[in-house]
This record gives structure tokens, sequence and C-alpha cells, in this order.
């Protein structure tokens, strides 16, 4: 009996002790994001019943304006899949000195995975078996975006990525807080010398 309780995850912390620790508008619905790239314009619908404090930190950086004119700054190609990186890397300090909002934005914020049948996000806490792949809410989809991770159980709050495809190998280690409903064919085209002009939320 003592080895079957110990082999249970206790999920004692919820998204609002999070988004007040972080001090954000804890969001919980499902809004979208309209990215404006230099190649186009894509909508993305926001898993914010499934991921609070990780959609939650994407749309305050949205309207503190800190993605607009941001490039794709990595391209990974492979024969079946891209991965696609933007955002802001804090340690870029040209970007810190000129804008004042990213200063007070923490560097990271904690991995959030939902599984199914669980009312709460887990929070810090990563797959340690393949087959706990199988009660994901969220895996990693054809257009699917995610937080870049900032050490072994964070995200950064900055850093996202785009993948075109499926990657199972993947899921349950980044926080999926959404996915692309329009416009998939232009995150295809995108290159390194494209950027975001802006992105507007929606409900």
């Amino acid at each position: 009996m003592f080895l079957v309780q110990a082999c249970v995850y206790k999920n004692n912390i919820d998204s609002n002790y999070y988004c007040q620790k972080l001090e954000l508008s804890c969001i919980k619905n499902n809004k979208v994001a309209l990215f404006k790239t230099s190649k186009g314009d894509f909508e993305v619908k926001l898993f914010g019943k499934d991921s609070p404090v990780t959609v939650s930190n994407f749309i305050e950086n949205v309207d503190n304006n800190i993605y607009e004119n941001q490039k794709f700054y990595k391209i990974i190609n492979y024969p079946q899949l891209k991965f696609v990186h933007s955002g802001v890397n804090q340690k870029n300090t040209f970007y810190n000195d000129r804008n004042q909002n990213l200063n007070k934005t923490s560097p990271s914020i904690p991995l959030e995975i939902k599984f199914q049948k669980e009312i709460k996000p887990r929070y810090s806490y990563q797959i340690k078996k393949i087959s706990e792949t199988e009660k994901l809410v969220n895996t990693f989809e054809s257009g699917s975006i995610a937080m870049v991770k900032s050490g072994k159980n964070k995200s950064s709050s900055t850093e996202f990525f785009f993948v075109t495809n499926k990657i199972p190998e993947l899921d349950g280690r980044y926080s999926i807080f959404g996915k692309i409903i329009k416009g998939l064919d232009v995150l295809k085209k995108i290159d390194k010398e494209d950027y975001i002009k802006e992105v507007q939320i929606y409900n």
C-alpha cells in the first residue's frame, strides 16, 4: 500500500498560485492569437483552459508588444518536420536596453502540462514513462506552439517555437499552449529572414 501511494503524483499547487507569483492576470479560457508576419498571417488557438499560466504569460507579452518586429531567429528543417523559433532571448542586452517591459518579465515560468481526467495542470513535471503520453491532453501536432525550455522543469517566459508535424518524442517535455487553426501554409513558408510584425489577441 505504501509503494502505491508513494507513486501517486500529488498536485497541490494550482494555476492561481503561479499567476499570483508571476503577477499575471490568470486567463482560463481559450483565445485566438493572430500572427501578422512578413510572409502573411496565421491564427493560433490558445489553450487557456489547459495551460492558463503559459497562455496568460504569452498574452501579457503580447500586450507589452515585445514580439513586434521580432525575427524567426532559428529554423530547423528535417525531411518531414520543421521547427520555427521566435520570441525574445532575455540575454540579448540590446533588446533589454530598448524595451523596459522585458525587464519586468520573469526569465522563466514553470513547465505546464495537462493530463486527461485531471482537473489541474501539472507544474514543473516532465513525463517519466512513454506510456504517460497517452494520457496527455495536448501533444505535438501540425501547427503546435510551445515554449522553449530554460531548464529541466522550466519554460522560457519569452521564447517559443512552432512545429509543422507530429513529433511524439517531445510530448510531455514542453509546454504546448496552442495550435494553428488557420494559415498553416504560411508557417511552412517562413524562413530565417522573416519576422513577426505584430500579434493580436481575440476572444
